[in-house]
């Protein structure tokens, strides 16, 4: 650390998380320089007392470790948070779904973290190019524009490099258009949907990522491809209004005995999904099969507060 120079806006959200943050904060910064940036070259560990940043790639310092940093800051101050709490039985399966669900996740949060880093001069004409070559490095174009096995992972890259360039896009979008037309005819259809409203407070992250998660499977399933199901298999922290916690769980959620398996437990889980967004919001344990009637009957009965209370659940008030 004693080599590494951080620009002033840098150092300034540094001293700001660590002011926000009830764990001490510090840095690991590599010596790695790819010539490209891209989403693997940074990432947090954290214990009860510390949080680390880990930048493996210097490439562009001060955006990869500004966005990181972004990231932690937004957990300091009530953002939603994603867990994984389900099972497919299937181990593989279920970490394809979690590295998919969480790099849609990252792009929702992207919409407000891009967007701050190109107020403070952090996304530079450098940066954009390896950007750029990033994209480049993650996906191969496409082949006859027909749907094929790399369709996933392009729509999440192209749909992030949207939200990435913003209102710049046009001054790339030839390439894009060239490589990955199909994805990009895709990827702008969402990307119109998640900037209807501005993504800036903890209950506008919720509602775009919940509506990423439904506009995803909506285009995969267009192109004939496996849906990833984020609505269901992703269970999002809830974000509610004073009025809401004094309401009865039965009128915020639907308790459903889904297909798919409690992690903790491997028996059919019992989810609670929201009755407008039709979002996980809580998995709860199975009760004894002799008290299950009495059991979800008092359960919906409860206040969203109490339930909330009862169950140890994490949620922010708007």
């Amino acid at each position: 650390m004693a080599n590494i120079k951080l620009s002033d806006e840098v150092q300034a959200l540094l001293t700001q998380l660590k002011a926000a943050s009830k764990n001490e904060i510090s840095l690991d910064i590599g010596e790695e320089k790819a010539g490209f940036v891209r989403y693997d070259q940074s990432y947090q560990t954290r214990d009860q007392k510390r949080l680390v940043i880990h930048v493996k790639d210097v490439t562009a310092l001060d955006y990869t470790l500004s966005h990181e940093l972004l990231h932690a800051l937004m957990d300091t101050q009530g953002f939603p948070t994603i867990q994984f709490n389900l099972t497919s039985g299937h181990k593989d399966f279920d970490e394809q779904l979690m590295l998919m669900t969480t790099a849609l996740y990252d792009t929702a949060t992207h919409l407000y973290i891009y967007d701050w880093q190109r107020q403070h001069g952090l996304l530079t004409a450098d940066v954009e190019a390896a950007y750029l070559k990033g994209v480049i490095k993650t996906i191969t174009p496409e082949a006859n524009s027909q749907p094929d096995t790399m369709m996933h992972l392009r729509l999440m890259t192209v749909l992030d490099a949207l939200v990435f360039f913003g209102a710049r896009f046009t001054e790339v979008e030839a390439q894009f258009k060239r490589d990955y037309p199909l994805t990009l005819a895709g990827a702008k259809q969402i990307y119109a949907q998640l900037t209807e409203k501005k993504t800036n407070s903890p209950f506008t992250l919720r509602r775009t990522v919940v509506k990423l998660f439904a506009a995803f499977d909506r285009q995969l399933k267009d192109w004939g491809l496996a849906t990833v199901g984020g609505n269901e298999f992703v269970t999002l922290s809830s974000v509610f209004s004073q009025r809401q916690l004094r309401l009865e769980i039965r009128q915020l959620f639907q308790i459903t005995h889904s297909d798919v398996q409690d992690l903790k437990t491997h028996q059919r889980a019992y989810v609670g999904l929201g009755i407008t967004d039709h979002q996980n919001a809580f998995v709860l344990p199975s009760p004894p099969k002799a008290e299950q009637d009495t059991y979800f009957k008092e359960l919906y009965s409860l206040s969203v507060a109490d339930f909330y209370h009862q169950f140890g659940l994490a949620y922010t008030i708007r």
